[in-house]
């Protein structure tokens, strides 16, 4: 599939970095440095615009090893870029941790998956089928 995108920043366009990745890292595009005080949050933009096929997303993910490593993770994970979305994509980053983190131009900030969705409409109905489960949830099916 091919997708149209348009790459403002000084860095290279979105790729996948192994034969079966998912996910594409996404850098930070910034004038200066940025420094994310602990439970501060920010929006980091990336110069990246895309023309999305109808029935598709983009989803914005965190990046496991910032979030494991450094507490950085994004706050409305996972984001998601409309099809019909021609603005720059944004990454909202969140510092969970304790200690301040840096992010420089060209920093790997987060990662974006393309997926594929239906629409659905609505059957309002007065009852739903019984299963096993019933309406157990939270942990109900053990550990």
């Amino acid at each position: 599939m091919e997708i149209k995108i348009i790459n403002r920043s000084r860095h290279v366009t979105p790729k996948y970095e192994t034969k079966n990745s998912a996910g594409m890292d996404i850098r930070a595009f910034l004038t200066s440095p940025i420094i994310l005080k602990p439970l501060e949050r920010t929006l980091i933009k990336t110069g990246l615009f895309v023309e999305l096929p109808n029935g598709y997303e983009a989803q914005v993910r965190p990046r496991s090893g910032l979030s494991l490593k450094k507490g950085i993770t994004i706050l409305n994970s996972p984001g998601t870029i409309d099809a019909d979305y021609r603005g720059e994509i944004g990454i909202i980053l969140i510092n969970l941790s304790n200690n301040n983190f840096e992010i420089n131009d060209g920093d790997r900030i987060a990662q974006l998956v393309i997926s594929k969705y239906e629409r659905i409409s609505w059957v309002e109905v007065d009852s739903l089928s019984e299963t096993s489960r019933g309406s157990d949830g939270f942990g109900s099916t053990g550990k």
